[in-house]
């Protein structure tokens, strides 16, 4: 049975859902893991399902810092076989996505000359490393040439930098850009729908028992595999397979403050490659505004919105600050975001078919296939890695991956990179068409941003967001970048979706009521 529908529905999803007797895959997890394996199974030609809980990316895989990176950090500790191959996804992933990823110029600063050449050294090895896909090259700057890069750095005692190059990219779009060719090559993706429970005959998983949490109607799939790409709930997963399964991620917790642009002006992120705790801090210019981060926290809930820690925040304003000339306070920060990063612990009763610094794929006694750590950057090897393992365990006919030179989005070549459609690729054209035929597309939801009626009513109709969070903060990222502001436009947005998907009033004033509630929890004042 063919699949093939050129847009995200959620109603065809279910209906074709349904419609399938036996899949070849099901994947639980609608992050960058989770969607990343559902491309990469159904561009294959295998017959995919992909089921998230919440929305597409809802949890760790929008809350990252935005960058597409090779891993400086592992450079110190002697990896150079970890940097290579994430320097290779990297080049990888601006190649296949370049209307949402482009280079971005790094600036470390440094205090004396023996760092000087310490990081010379280490920064123009990551950049010999990257080869034919390196996105610049490593340059020294002088004291004059450093305070010209980052006009807010702090001048007392500074010597100098180097300058590299990174990538930078959008992460909930991203996600939702591979969930839309992921079905575009034949999968079923669908939001809101949680696996409930296993069907098992000899002692294997043959089924996945699932709940639409929006109609709490009740499914139970056939598979021949079953991917558990669930992050930090992996462990929720795992105990629906084996109750007595003992816990097998350590979560550890991020956070990032959002600052106006005049706190830290100019184009170039800040690298402070070591902080009191040893971690990596940065600064990095995204839409407009600044994102500082990130902390290293272990924590002991698990929480579909993890909360920031004082301490967290009194962290990273404490190494700004010393570091830049513009003092920032709690109250000049704009919106905070936290993830929750799955770390492994070793267990009984499953075996580590493999293990990487990146990720390790489980599989379990009933074939339950688990892939747990890695970050965005290698999703896509992730992908292949956890779809290979698949392969055998669902005893599947072996195909080639063919994502490594998959387009995710083409650059539509009438918009400068700085236009606010450019994010959409090819989709802009259909944007900009529905501002023209809409009697008030062009009006803007926030007199403060871009964003228009038009844009977030060919979301609802093109993406599959369901609430006004879905919205806000993953198709356009108006939360993470400025809540206040968010919560202003909340109402407006409540109304184009109560529109678009036929709800009642109460159903409006609920959403509304819902993300406010939510949002607060972004500001810090």
């Amino acid at each position: 049975m063919e699949h093939k529908i050129s847009r995200m529905d959620r109603q065809l999803m279910l209906q074709n859902m349904e419609g399938q007797e036996k899949w070849d895959l099901v994947v639980i997890g609608g992050g960058a893991t989770g969607l990343g394996a559902a491309l990469d199974a159904a561009s294959r030609g295998y017959k995919t399902l992909l089921i998230e809980k919440y929305d597409f990316a809802k949890g760790t895989s929008s809350r990252s810092t935005k960058l597409v990176h090779g891993g400086v950090r592992y450079l110190a500790q002697g990896n150079i076989k970890l940097v290579l191959h994430a320097l290779q996804e990297r080049g990888r992933l601006l190649k296949n996505a370049p209307h949402i990823t482009h280079a971005q110029a790094f600036v470390l600063p440094v205090y004396g000359f023996l760092q000087k050449c310490y990081y010379a050294i280490g920064l123009s090895v990551y950049d010999i490393l990257s080869g034919q896909l390196s996105l610049g090259k490593t340059s020294l700057l002088s004291r004059k040439k450093t305070l010209e890069a980052l006009p807010a750095i702090n001048p007392k005692k500074l010597a100098g930098a180097i300058l590299y190059y990174d990538g930078q990219f959008d992460d909930a779009r991203l996600a939702i850009d591979i969930a839309a060719k992921a079905i575009a090559s034949g999968a079923v993706a669908l939001n809101y729908m949680a696996a409930t429970g296993f069907e098992k005959e000899n002692g294997k998983i043959t089924g996945v028992m699932l709940k639409d949490t929006i109609t709490h109607a009740n499914y139970t799939v056939k598979t021949a595999a079953v991917i558990n790409a669930t992050g930090v709930f992996t462990d929720e997963v795992l105990r629906m397979d084996n109750p007595n399964q003992p816990e097998r991620v350590a979560p550890s917790q991020g956070i990032h403050l959002v600052i106006d642009k005049k706190y830290f002006p100019g184009n170039n992120a800040l690298m402070i490659p070591k902080t009191d705790d040893g971690r990596v801090l940065f600064a990095v210019p995204w839409n407009e505004k600044v994102i500082l981060g990130t902390t290293d926290t272990a924590v002991n809930h698990i929480d579909a919105e993890p909360k920031p820690l004082a301490e967290e925040i009194d962290f990273i304003l404490h190494h700004f600050n010393k570091y830049c000339t513009t003092a920032i306070k709690p109250e000049e920060v704009l919106s905070v975001y936290v993830g929750l990063r799955p770390l492994v612990k070793p267990g009984k009763h499953i075996t580590t078919a493999q293990t990487t610094r990146d990720h390790t794929i489980l599989v379990s006694e009933t074939n339950l296939i688990t892939v747990v750590g890695g970050k965005w950057t290698t999703y896509r090897k992730m992908a292949e890695d956890v779809v290979n393992h698949a392969c055998t365990i669902g005893k599947l006919e072996k195909k080639s991956c063919i994502t490594a030179t998959l387009s995710l989005g083409e650059i539509e070549p009438s918009l400068l990179r700085d236009h606010p459609l450019f994010k959409y690729g090819k989709h802009a054209k259909e944007i900009l068409q529905l501002m023209q035929e809409m009697p008030d597309g062009k009006e803007k939801i926030h007199p403060n941003y871009s964003y228009t009626k038009a844009e977030i009513t060919w979301i609802i109709r093109n993406e599959m967001p369901q609430t006004v969070e879905d919205i806000l903060s993953r198709r356009i990222r108006l939360l993470i970048l400025d809540a206040r502001a968010a919560i202003e436009c909340s109402v407006m947005v409540a109304a184009l979706l109560k529109a678009e998907l036929q709800k009642d009033n109460q159903w409006m004033q609920e959403q509304i009521d819902n993300f406010k509630f939510l949002a607060k929890q972004y500001l810090l004042s």
